[in-house]
């Protein structure tokens, strides 16, 4: 990371806000946006966890919790808001993310999809910037064998995910369902930034409304040096 201040890199790994994996339509993978929407009305309600156990040279000992609250507004659209940078030890870099997705196409015939999205990053306190965006849009294809693959590109506005830069890419994600109960997927964002990570890890069903889920984040940098974390979250169908 071209002039980065390691000491940094915790409250910058939480700006994008929380990572999910619901079986069903939610919104996102793991950090890559998932290319399922809410239904008009549906509402989901989500607490993330991040937490590294150890202290390392680029990533120290850390804790993290992120709510996130989805609703669907109809017409293939769905609006949420995250609230990151809540972090332990240190101090709070916290954030308010409002996002919004459309499914601009989608195909039963062809297992076809193409979604678009945006986010807008507010930061509360302790920000070296104002206002902040993540911007993306992507296609997927649904296989007959329960996979799903997605491919599509990126961008964050200044200082988002690297001080005083732009950074922009392609993201990446992997979905299998293995029972009705079980998923294992993966996703990726390429770029050696704070939201460059590979992802891998499963959501699994509690209870028809509940979901829990379990991953690993490893750095596209650094990782030899600590730069990767444990995941966890609980997911709750509302309505």
């Amino acid at each position: 990371m071209i002039g980065f201040d390691r000491s940094l890199l915790i409250p910058l790994l939480l700006l994008l806000g929380g990572l999910a994996l619901p079986i069903e339509a939610q919104q996102t993978v793991f950090n890559v946006p998932s290319s399922d929407v809410l239904g008009k009305g549906e509402l989901y309600f989500e607490l993330d966890a991040a937490f590294k156990t150890n202290d390392q040279e680029t990533v120290g000992r850390f804790s993290s919790f992120v709510p996130r609250i989805v609703f669907g507004t109809g017409n293939d659209i769905e609006v949420g808001l995250n609230v990151t940078g809540n972090v332990q030890p240190g101090e709070d870099a916290t954030t308010l993310v409002p996002a919004v997705k459309w499914r601009a196409y989608s195909s039963e015939a062809n297992g076809l999809s193409v979604v678009v999205g945006t986010s807008l990053h507010l930061p509360v306190r302790d920000s070296e910037y104002d206002v902040g965006n993540y911007s993306y849009a992507q296609a997927s294809k649904t296989f007959k064998t329960g996979t799903r693959v997605t491919a599509g590109g990126y961008y964050f506005s200044e200082s988002v995910v690297a001080p005083d830069a732009q950074r922009a890419g392609a993201q990446f994600a992997f979905e299998q369902r293995v029972t009705s109960y079980l998923n294992v997927n993966a996703d990726w964002i390429t770029g050696k930034h704070s939201a460059g990570y590979f992802t891998p890890g499963v959501a699994f069903k509690l209870h028809p409304r509940v979901t829990g889920y379990a991953a690993y984040s490893i750095g596209n940098a650094d990782a030899a040096q600590g730069n990767h974390f444990f995941y966890a979250a609980i997911g709750i169908n509302l309505r």
